[in-house]
């Protein structure tokens, strides 16, 4: 029998201090190279290298932990029934939630204190609230979650996060100091911190008064059939930690087997199309997400029950037009910067799929013919014997399709910083290459021109408020490259992707339907389009005047659209988030700096499978 490795015995130590953490022996823990998650009784979290580095060790450490602890300290169902509605009130609310299973399972065990501290310096990593600026980019659900661990733990925020949470804890203190305080004597008690965290969220003014959790004491009705009332699964919770983008997170929880178990939600009760749903249904992975649509309004498939409160101020603009030609060429600069660190590695594995695409048009050829091109290796026999025949070659048609590849890229503001530089250079060395291969590329941005609704919110206001008004902010979508546009022409527009104030907020389902609808008017026989992203559609304007899932549910509607209807090959790649649970085609990375390589093998296994 061959020795057991390290990493095995790392792994099966994991396997039963988790068993013992969670009380439960049928507890199984494995290795993963996606987003660490928990289902049921089973855990994964992320595999370390071979060698077992001590900060690779901790964090699969600190996973576990949490998600152990959070299998024995949690009542899903209480949680579901107690939870609010609103997208960003539940996010604050599961985060909240988080903290006070963290604060009892590390209560007087410091290897679990620390563990969990590795953990969450991890998810801050990704977690947009290190890349904040001002108070309007803070995730509300991180800063109150780590204010909230603070005091039940005595542990300071990680230092990554200390510059944004200044920005808001003032602001937090004065509106629920008083009850965070509070919140301390609750932990025990799951119901009654759940009524306290609602009593933070009134004060936050994130609900209205009126809405405490009056499901917490009824046992879980099933007649009522609203998500808020059914038991989640708990690899959905469990997926609320990874991201630290709580708004992200609660409205991909907010849809998944409670949408089966329970009939229909209030949200469902809006007509949601059948193709939505079905792209809902089976899903017990911890939620995230990304994708977008756009195209006249009008010819929309009438499936789709989404609208705009008005389309007056949108645009579709070439990234020449947002920025002066001065400031574009300082932006392409610095990206160039960028480029030269990653230059050695990214090139290597550009080279390499051109090799597989070049050999794949390469020419064939049909030899021993008897008209035709003459064949050079024949050659010494046709002069021993001119009437001889088979001394010909006729070459072979190519099967190789005329190919237009879109990356639609997410350029929202929790990209900001290294994904969108990442993201920018990875779509720069990628156009190069298959131009070299004769398959053009299209690139394409999406975001909206405002924080908090701009226009669209002030025409809103104007009109009365009148109450559910659809998409609620002006969409920007960017044209960095068409796909008759050749790269040298087009390489300075990418870097507007590295300019300050770019990236806001994003509307995943129009950018999505927008791209496809470029797409389908291109004449190439093959069409693929590949989705960037770091999360799920996020809009505060919108999603505070309509149901937490609007933005999320009209994505589905879109990707089960393309997916089950369109020419359009559909690839996603999530940044930190796991997108599997929308796309059937996609791929997770915890680490930008993967997304180069990511991009390149998407494309060459598509190619190859073809």
């Amino acid at each position: 029998m061959a020795q057991e490795s390290p990493l095995d015995r790392f792994r099966d130590v994991l396997r039963g201090t988790s068993r013992a953490l969670a009380e439960e022996p049928e507890v199984e823990l494995g290795f993963t190279a996606d987003a660490p998650v928990a289902s049921g009784k089973h855990i994964k979290v992320p595999m370390p290298a071979r060698a077992l580095p001590a900060d690779q060790v901790a964090e699969a450490r600190g996973l576990a932990d949490g998600f152990a602890l959070k299998m024995r300290y949690h009542d899903t169902a209480l949680h579901a029934r107690a939870a609010p509605g609103d997208a960003v009130a539940r996010a604050v609310f599961d985060a909240v939630e988080q903290a006070r299973v963290d604060a009892i399972g590390s209560a007087g065990y410091d290897g679990i204190a620390d563990n969990l501290d590795q953990a969450l310096a991890m998810r801050m990593r990704s977690d947009p609230i290190t890349r904040a600026r001002t108070r309007a980019e803070v995730p509300l659900s991180t800063a109150v979650q780590l204010m909230v661990r603070e005091r039940l733990t005595g542990r300071m925020p990680p230092a990554a996060a200390i510059p944004a949470m200044a920005l808001v804890a003032d602001w937090i203190e004065e509106r629920a100091g008083a009850q965070l305080d509070a919140l301390s004597a609750l932990a025990g008690d799951q119901a009654a911190f759940g009524r306290g965290i609602t009593r933070i969220l009134q004060d936050l003014e994130l609900v209205e008064g009126e809405v405490e959790p009056e499901q917490a004491d009824d046992g879980g009705d099933d007649s009522e059939g609203e998500d808020e009332e059914t038991p989640q699964d708990d690899g959905e919770d469990e997926g609320e930690q990874q991201g630290g983008e709580g708004q992200v997170e609660a409205r991909g929880e907010d849809r998944s087997d409670d949408e089966q178990s329970d009939g229909q939600s209030d949200d469902m009760s809006e007509d949601v199309d059948a193709q939505g749903d079905d792209m809902a249904d089976g899903e017990d992975e911890g939620g995230m997400m990304p994708v977008r649509p756009n195209r006249p309004f009008a010819d929309l498939n009438t499936q789709f029950d989404y609208r705009a409160f008005t389309t007056k101020f949108d645009e579709v603009i070439a990234a020449t037009e947002l920025c002066e030609a001065d400031e574009l060429e300082r932006l392409r600069a610095y990206l160039d910067q960028q480029l030269v660190q990653l230059q050695g590695v990214v090139t290597k594995l550009a080279n390499r799929l051109q090799r597989r695409l070049m050999a794949q048009q390469s020419r064939s050829w049909d030899f021993d013919q008897e008209e035709g091109l003459l064949d050079a290796a024949r050659l010494a026999r046709v002069v021993i014997n001119p009437a001889q025949s088979l001394s010909y070659k006729i070459e072979r048609d190519t099967e190789f399709r005329d190919t237009v590849v879109t990356l639609l890229i997410d350029n929202s503001g929790s990209m900001r910083g290294r994904p969108i530089g990442i993201a920018a250079i990875s779509a720069d060395i990628l156009a190069r290459t298959l131009e070299r291969v004769g398959v053009k590329v299209e690139i394409l941005g999406f975001t909206t021109r405002a924080w908090k609704g701009g226009q669209s919110r002030e025409a809103w206001l104007a009109a009365g408020r009148p109450p559910q008004p659809g998409r609620l902010n002006d969409i920007r979508h960017i044209v960095y490259k068409q796909a008759d546009e050749p790269w040298r022409r087009a390489k300075k527009s990418l870097g507007l992707m590295m300019r300050e104030g770019l990236l806001k907020e994003n509307i995943d389902g129009e950018a999505l339907l927008w791209a496809h609808g470029r797409l389908i008017a291109r004449p190439e026989d093959r069409k693929v389009l590949m989705v960037i992203s770091d999360g799920a559609p996020v809009d505060d304007s919108t999603l505070s005047v309509n149901s937490g899932s609007y933005l999320e549910r009209h994505l589905r509607q879109v990707i089960a659209y393309i997916e089950g209807k369109s020419p359009v090959e559909l690839v996603a790649i999530g940044i930190g988030h796991d997108v599997t649970r929308w796309y059937n085609r996609a791929v997770t990375i915890m680490d930008a700096e993967q997304l180069a390589g990511t991009m390149i093998e998407q494309l060459a296994s598509l190619f190859d499978s073809e």
